[in-house]
């Protein structure tokens, strides 16, 4: 053992030169120094490269042109009931999507931002018991009965059973229901009951859109719309309200697939209405990108 730690202090991979065969100069010193700082820059450049990505931008054709852009979204208003909000898609190709309720969500909250229920209902009517829905609220007819669109039919056959069929037949005739309680349906459902049970609390909406890749809008806003002279109207007769406080806070507005690190502009933007009536506008220009990581 103690031979082999004897021939381990002796090896050496660079045999030092005897110094009497060698002699230093002011020249080669410099040069040791020179040499020394640049291996110590290269060292360093190199390894700032290696931990630091590199961003390199090209300008492409973007041929997905016929392709959905995913918006997410995540929306507070403290003071607008979820029953009455509705979300609403257009762009310049002509497209409508109105009061959307796929892959959108809301969720009732009080005064303060605490929730109100757990059960989270699509955007859009509110949600009634299958036999009240199927017979309008009038328990006493039979199977076959066939509730009245109050003249907002597009068929003789058709029926409207519920509060919710009869105002959306009244959107597709571009009418607006002016008394909720004229209407048997309605009246039988508790629709306004129901909202001024809902007074004072306000609504957390959450959720996936998918738009075609051009210019264009979503809005949240109350009320049903439609279109009557090409003009987008939402009715608001039903509710009943002189004024909406559309005070907001967005907790979350990205576009496309989420992805870490990814700072979103208007997250925790908020804005509050401070009179009687008002509007909320922001203008987003969006631009595809293409993340690749190092081989």
């Amino acid at each position: 053992m103690d031979g082999l730690l004897s021939k381990l202090r002796s090896l050496d991979a660079y045999p030092k030169v005897n110094e009497d065969f060698y002699s230093r100069t002011l020249s080669g010193g410099a040069i040791t120094l020179a040499s020394s700082f640049i291996m110590l820059l290269l060292f360093v450049s190199e390894l700032r490269l290696y931990l630091h990505a590199v961003t390199e931008t090209t300008l492409r054709v973007d041929t997905s042109r016929g392709e959905k852009l995913r918006i997410n979204f995540d929306i507070t208003f403290p003071a607008l009931q979820c029953s009455i909000i509705s979300v609403d898609v257009m762009d310049i190709s002509g497209q409508e999507h109105l009061d959307v309720k796929h892959d959108v969500f809301k969720q009732r909250i009080d005064a303060h931002g605490n929730v109100i229920a757990t059960k989270q209902d699509a955007v859009g009517g509110m949600k009634v018991e299958k036999p009240l829905q199927h017979h309008g609220g009038r328990l006493e007819h039979n199977e076959t009965y066939c509730g009245s669109c109050y003249g907002a039919q597009e068929s003789p056959e058709q029926c409207c059973n519920s509060c919710e069929d009869v105002r959306e037949a009244y959107r597709k005739k571009g009418w607006g229901v002016s008394n909720p309680d004229s209407i048997d349906q309605c009246k039988s459902e508790g629709f306004l009951q129901t909202i001024k049970d809902e007074e004072g609390e306000g609504c957390n909406i959450y959720g996936i859109l998918e738009i075609n890749k051009v210019a264009g809008n979503f809005h949240f806003a109350p009320g049903k719309s439609f279109q009557q002279s090409n003009v987008h109207v939402h009715d608001l007769l039903p509710f009943q309200k002189d004024s909406f406080n559309l005070s907001h806070k967005i907790n979350k507005l990205s576009f496309g697939e989420p992805f870490p690190g990814v700072i979103n502009p208007l997250d925790g933007a908020q804005w509050i209405q401070h009179s009687s009536y008002g509007m909320a506008q922001y203008f987003v220009k969006g631009c595809s990108h293409c993340i690749h990581s190092p081989k």
